[in-house]
């Protein structure tokens, strides 16, 4: 049975390219075979790297929770947990920090942008939030992690601390490998079509969050970025506003990026941002509608992240004693 791991940080909310380019896709994975362990955590730790309101984080980790349900995960057949409430993730990320270098940390690209946003100082688990994924990953001998290209540095760290250890403590952790997520894996900013589409985005109109209505959909569709040319024609560098409208429209129509551009070969721009919104509202209703109900049911939500905290923290126990013993932590 292969293992599959995945976390989202409950910072802000989520957007269609989160849904597009990974949880959708995770919901394809859970329900493509029995033959898989499937945990997908809400990676609370991770957020507060960065300040933090408490009441805040709070509301968004139930709100996250209802909303990877009301997107199709489902607790029968995938482990859903907070990431804090299984302490071995804090344990092991200490630990796998003995064995990484200050080198190694500084040259993380995600580092180095986040920090040239800092205003008021940067805080070390901004530095060493890598090794704590690292910790996500190893803890439950993850097989696959669906990363996007942007994720794939920390991936290779996770690896590397993985072979580190397994040298200097013999064989504990196995490699994990890529689930490179290839279909929409990333969707990009409406206003910026060269950059992610990101829920930090400081541009509203960049972003098509979860819970968008249907008109502020149409409104953020229509000020999209495009070009002057008037044809409609996938082609990343020379057209990416256009690139990305047919994406998006790809993703939600179950198409490939050809049949999407045959689709809309005698079309003109108006009627793709038209089509593109029509087809994000068709995805994202059902979604908003089931996610209203279940955020209003908290022994719902409270059962299944008590049933997942249950198993995610059985599998971790296990890992942390033997990584612990192999150390040389604890009583003689």
């Amino acid at each position: 049975m292969k293992t599959i791991l995945s976390g989202v940080q409950p910072s802000g909310m989520l957007t269609l390219g989160n849904y597009l380019g990974a949880i959708s896709q995770f919901v394809n994975l859970q329900n493509s075979s029995d033959d898989q362990e499937l945990l997908f955590f809400i990676a609370d730790l991770h957020a507060i790297t960065v300040p933090q309101d408490a009441t805040i984080l709070r509301k968004n980790i139930k709100s996250l929770t209802a909303l990877y349900l009301a997107c199709g995960l489902d607790p029968n057949k995938s482990t859903i947990f907070v990431q804090s409430e299984v302490k071995e993730h804090s344990e092991l990320g200490y630990i796998l920090q003995s064995l990484t270098y200050i080198g190694e940390l500084e040259r993380m690209t995600q580092f180095k942008d986040k920090m040239a946003k800092q205003t008021q100082g940067v805080s070390s688990a901004l530095l060493t939030y890598p090794v704590l994924m690292a910790a996500d990953i190893l803890l439950y001998n993850s097989d696959y992690v669906p990363v996007g290209v942007d994720q794939k540095q920390h991936l290779e760290m996770a690896r590397n601390l993985a072979e580190r250890f397994n040298s200097r403590y013999s064989d504990t952790f196995k490699i994990p490998e890529p689930l490179i997520l290839k279909s929409g894996a990333k969707i990009m900013s409406l206003q910026d079509p060269t950059k992610k589409m990101s829920k930090s985005d400081k541009l509203d109109k960049a972003t098509i969050f979860l819970l968008d209505d249907e008109n502020i959909i149409r409104k953020k569709i229509a000020s999209a970025v495009t070009d002057s040319d008037g044809f409609i024609k996938y082609d990343v560098d020379n057209k990416p506003g256009i690139s990305n409208l047919l994406t998006i429209y790809s993703c939600c129509m179950n198409l490939s990026i050809k049949e999407a551009e045959e689709h809309f070969k005698d079309a003109n721009y108006g009627t793709l941002k038209s089509e593109v919104s029509d087809s994000i509202i068709k995805v994202l209703k059902p979604i908003q509608d089931r996610y209203n109900e279940i955020l209003n049911n908290n022994d719902y939500i409270n059962k299944v992240l008590d049933t997942g905290k249950e198993k995610a923290s059985y599998i971790a126990s296990k890992m942390i004693n033997k990584v612990k013993h192999k150390v040389g932590l604890g009583r003689f």
